[in-house]
């Protein structure tokens, strides 16, 4: 009895580590910045959207933090419109579920520092996985979102991978094969569907390579459109 409650005291302490926020005594200067171009936090739009930037954890490929004191999710107005609309049908559809985002806009600085991470990588691999500088990112131009489904109670739906998973397990495009060969479960499935399902209602485009990641706009539209974020 004592071992039960004390799993159940250490799940609910983990869960609010992960959805908790670093406290920011001074303004961020990567947000400071978003904010002077325009950009938009998207829990100003709808507050029930969970946020938790990866790159702002040690829970990533880097394995650690990069984004420092950014902690809000900064997209373009229109694409923050989209998500909080992507939120809004989810929701209609399963009143006990949310998007929680864990990357949106995101700094062309840090971007370098994601392509100089995967080193190990010829430049053709590496584009698999993090866009080149010299090609820029969707996210530089805060027109892309990295996210996933949660429950109300902050558990993530499970979607086969975690965030941020190298391997052909998390390509949209390969999802019959690994259902067939039961390396992907029914049910991972039918999460990564509700997602795809939500976002391209609203108006995202999902990719070939990444379950979690959706596009506002093609690069060219968002290099036209927006300045990038420095």
């Amino acid at each position: 009895m004592k071992h039960s409650i004390a799993l159940c005291l250490l799940h609910i302490l983990t869960m609010g580590i992960a959805f908790s926020q670093k406290s920011n005594p001074v303004p961020c200067d990567y947000e400071q910045k978003m904010i002077q171009q325009g950009l938009i936090n998207v829990k100003s739009l709808d507050p029930s959207i969970a946020v938790l930037l990866k790159y702002s954890t040690i829970d990533n490929f880097v394995n650690k933090d990069v984004y420092g004191c950014m902690t809000a999710c900064y997209l373009q107005k229109k694409p923050a419109q989209m998500l909080a609309r992507a939120n809004a049908i989810l929701k209609k559809k399963h009143p006990h579920y949310r998007l929680l985002v864990y990357d949106g806009g995101r700094p062309f600085t840090i971007q370098k520092i994601l392509w100089n991470s995967l080193s190990q990588y010829p430049p053709h691999q590496r584009e698999t996985y993090v866009a080149s500088p010299s090609q820029k990112s969707i996210h530089n131009y805060g027109c892309a979102v990295d996210l996933t489904i949660t429950t109300n109670r902050g558990v993530p739906l499970d979607m086969g991978t975690p965030f941020d998973f190298f391997g052909k397990l998390a390509y949209p495009s390969h999802e019959e094969h690994f259902l067939k060969n039961k390396q992907l479960t029914t049910q991972q499935v039918v999460n990564r569907r509700l997602l795809r399902s939500v976002m391209q209602q609203a108006g995202f485009m999902p990719i070939k390579y990444e379950w979690w990641h959706f596009n506002a706009l093609a690069r060219s539209d968002a290099k036209r459109i927006y300045q990038i974020i420095e």
